[in-house]
């Protein structure tokens, strides 16, 4: 075996937390601080879905925010402000993710946080952080943007949050900041009188509603064996793993453009078509489906396949690199994202799959990806091995707060946790 990383460990670290032993997932049930919360107990059966708390309205939700260490003040993050943004930056890069060497780290930009943190509807409240008081330093952080859930089996729709960017600064780990930064935002989404929320994590915590794995297709072998992230099989030479990962030069599909403006209303109709075949998905008004595709080009690409006048296919994705450190060759590791994608193809579906997804590598390479991952979400389990995705060693699991919803599958064998090839996933909302 290699002492190097392989290609799977690069995912790991894409999911907050870290994947729990079964050891530590039993132990979950005495946590404290989830049993206190609106969510689904560890091994619950579901029986029936629906919310969870009684209702309320936002006049019983206090108007002050939580208590802190008497050290510490609350700070909402002004993300109009170039200042406060490298601050977030300056904190999710020192202390966000990163692999267990620190040596890989997200690499945000100004136009990232941009898109990920105003799509239409975004509220300025919703930028927790916390502050030291003597120094104004910023020393934890956590987001919400709003989303539209819509459970396609019981026909429901709910005005939601996607909460994400939870951050704390490594040295106050011990200060049990996590959970009231986590009541404060359930406590600020509140008062706009949402009260369901969707997020992710490594962590196994109670419940997901589904639990996806990591796949990844290299696109740069190479590189990615000189930073340590792709070892080199004893049965193989590195010309043949360059062989095995090449891509065409050009695309394949007929027709395949880059989405403008022009293509939003029809696109978007494709899309919520197609979603009808996943348990659970984001419902978008044209505008945020606009964000979400064309917001930050330097951020998101998505491309349309046209025929005769009609769009047929879409894929996105979407690129977030990787700062390099300790290593002679490379400083940076480009990594694409799958974001949402859909067809119109019903005979020959997976080819029509496989043929989009293989386009969608040629197109991320030329924009210097060295590697493209994705989950087992949606229904990537029918071109995955076709298009050369590996398994990683990292799960993410998806969690409904306030809310029960019947297990999904996510893409995997819930007791081998082996990629559920040609099965879909249940799962049709992504998260960043």
């Amino acid at each position: 075996m290699s002492d190097k990383k392989s290609i799977q460990d690069l995912l790991n670290m894409l999911a907050v937390g870290e994947t729990l032993s079964a050891a530590q997932e039993k132990k979950m049930k005495d946590h404290l601080f989830w049993n206190s919360q609106p969510v689904p107990k560890l091994d619950e059966s579901i029986k029936e879905e629906g919310p969870i708390d009684s209702p309320k309205t936002p006049a019983d939700i206090p108007d002050q925010p939580l208590p802190l260490l008497p050290e510490f003040e609350w700070s909402t993050v002004d993300i109009d402000d170039d200042k406060q943004l490298d601050e977030l930056y300056d904190l999710l890069y020192e202390n966000y993710v990163e692999d267990t060497d620190a040596t890989f780290r997200f690499k945000y930009t100004h136009d990232f946080f941009k898109w990920a943190l105003k799509p239409p509807g975004w509220r300025k409240q919703w930028y927790a952080g916390v502050r030291v008081k003597s120094s104004k330093r910023l020393i934890a952080f956590i987001a919400a943007t709003p989303v539209t859930i819509k459970l396609n089996k019981s026909n429901k729709t709910m005005d939601g949050a996607e909460v994400n960017f939870l951050c704390i600064h490594k040295k106050l780990r011990n200060k049990r900041l996590a959970p009231v930064l986590i009541k404060e935002i359930t406590r600020r989404v509140n008062k706009e009188n949402i009260w369901q929320a969707l997020y992710t994590g490594g962590a196994v915590l109670p419940t997901p509603l589904a639990t996806c794995r990591y796949q990844h297709r290299p696109l740069n072998w190479p590189k990615l064996h000189d930073v340590g992230f792709s070892h080199l099989p004893a049965d193989k030479t590195k010309a043949s793993m360059i062989a095995h990962y090449a891509l065409p030069n050009a695309t394949k599909l007929p027709g395949l453009r880059k989405m403008t403006p022009d293509d939003v209303s029809d696109t978007l109709k494709l899309l919520n078509a197609y979603q009808k075949r996943f348990d659970i998905v984001q419902e978008f008004t044209e505008k945020e489906f606009e964000h979400w595709m064309l917001g930050e080009e330097s951020v998101v690409k998505a491309y349309v396949v046209e025929k005769e006048g009609k769009i047929t296919d879409f894929f996105s994705y979407y690129l977030l690199p990787f700062t390099v450190l300790e290593n002679k060759l490379h400083d940076e590791l480009g990594v694409a994202y799958l974001f949402y994608y859909a067809t119109d193809a019903d005979n020959g579906y997976k080819n029509r799959l496989t043929d989009l997804i293989n386009d969608a590598l040629v197109t991320a390479k030329s924009f210097s990806a060295d590697v493209f991952n994705c989950l087992t979400c949606q229904d990537n389990t029918y071109f995955l091995k076709p298009c050369k995705f590996g398994s990683g060693d990292g799960f993410l699991n998806y969690y409904l707060f306030n809310y029960r919803t019947f297990p999904m599958n996510g893409g995997i064998d819930k007791e081998t946790k082996q990629v559920a090839e040609d099965e879909t996933s249940g799962i049709g909302v992504i998260l960043l």
